[in-house]
C-alpha cells in the first residue's frame, strides 16, 4: 500500500519552501456551483411537468465536476506531494466543519417533523399521523435497511485498519462490500417509495396526497438517501485510488474523510429510523 518513491514531490524537482499548499486557480467551484443550480431548477421544472433537459444538463453538469475535482486532489496528495502534514490538519478540521454543517442541514428536517407532530395543526385534526396516513411498518424495510446500514459500517472500519496495516486484499475486500451495502440500501430505499400509501402530489380530497406528513418524510429521507448516493461515489473513487495503490498506511486523508461521511451517515439514519420510522408512525395501522 505504499506509493512509489518517486511519487512525491521532491522526487519531481519541486522545492517547498513552506509546509502549506496554495492552491492553483480551479474552475470547479464555479462550474459546481452553476452546475448545482441548474441541477435544482431542472428538478423543480421535471417535478411541474416541464421536462427533463434541464435535470439532465444539471446533473452531468455536477457528475462533470466531481470526476475532474476528485481527479485534481488526487493528483495534489500523490502525486504532487502537496498534502503536508499542516495541510492534513487543515482538511480534517475542514471536513468535520462541513460535516457539523450537514448535521444542522437534517436538524432543520427534524425540526418539521416534530414541529408538526408534537404540536399538530387543526388542519390534521390535531393528530398524528394524520388522517388517512398509512406510515410504514418500521420493522420491516425500514429495518431491514438500517441492519444493512450498519453493516456497511463495520466493513468500511474492516477496510480501514487493514489500510493502516497496509492489508491491500482486506482493504480492497472491505471497501467492495461496504459499496455493495450502499448500492443495496438504495435499491431497498427506492423500492420501499415505490411502494408507500402516501404521496408529495397533492390532490384534494384525497387522503395522502400531500400535507405535511410526506413532505416532511420525503424531505428527510430523500436526502439521507441523495447522501448515501453521493457516500457511495465517495467509495467508488476510494475504492479505485485503493487499487492504484494512492493510499499509504500514514497517509491516506481522502480515504478517512470517506470513512467519516459514511459513519455520519450511519448515524443520521438511526435517528431517523428511530424518530421518523418507529416514533413517528405511532400507534397508526401501518404497511
Amino acid at each position: 500500500m505504499v506509493a512509489p518513491a518517486d511519487s512525491t514531490a521532491d522526487a519531481h524537482g519541486a522545492e517547498h519552501k513552506h509546509p502549506w499548499h496554495l492552491v492553483d486557480p480551479s474552475p470547479w467551484p464555479v462550474v459546481g456551483a452553476i452546475s448545482a443550480g441548474v441541477l435544482a431548477l431542472g428538478t423543480v421544472m421535471y417535478m411541474h411537468d416541464g421536462g427533463s433537459w434541464m435535470l439532465a444538463l444539471g446533473f452531468l453538469g455536477v457528475a462533470a465536476t466531481m470526476f475532474f475535482w476528485f481527479r485534481d486532489v488526487a493528483m495534489e496528495a500523490t502525486f504532487q506531494g502537496h498534502h503536508s502534514i499542516p495541510v492534513q490538519i487543515g482538511m480534517r478540521y475542514g471536513m468535520a466543519l462541513f460535516i457539523a454543517s450537514e448535521v444542522m442541514f437534517f436538524v432543520a428536517w427534524f425540526w418539521a417533523f416534530f414541529n408538526a407532530s408534537l404540536f399538530p395543526p387543526e388542519q390534521i385534526n390535531g393528530t398524528w399521523p394524520p388522517p388517512g396516513i398509512i406510515p410504514f411498518n418500521p420493522w420491516s424495510l425500514p429495518f431491514l435497511n438500517t441492519l444493512i446500514l450498519l453493516t456497511s459500517g463495520v466493513t468500511l472500519t474492516w477496510a480501514h485498519h487493514a489500510l493502516i496495516e497496509g492489508n491491500k486484499d482486506h482493504v480492497l475486500q472491505g471497501l467492495g462490500l461496504t459499496i455493495f451495502l450502499g448500492l443495496v440500501f438504495s435499491g431497498v430505499q427506492g423500492y420501499e417509495y415505490s411502494h408507500a400509501a402516501f404521496s408529495f402530489a397533492f390532490e384534494e380530497g384525497a387522503a395522502g396526497k400531500g400535507g405535511i406528513y410526506p413532505t416532511v418524510f420525503y424531505m428527510a429521507t430523500g436526502f439521507h438517501g441523495f447522501h448515501v448516493i453521493v457516500g457511495t461515489t465517495f467509495l467508488c473513487v476510494c475504492f479505485y485510488r485503493a487499487q492504484k495503490d494512492h493510499f499509504k498506511t500514514d497517509h491516506h486523508f481522502g480515504f478517512e474523510a470517506a470513512a467519516w461521511y459514511w459513519h455520519f451517515v450511519d448515524v443520521v439514519w438511526l435517528f431517523l429510523f428511530i424518530c421518523i420510522y418507529w416514533w413517528g408512525a405511532g400507534n397508526a395501522p401501518t404497511i
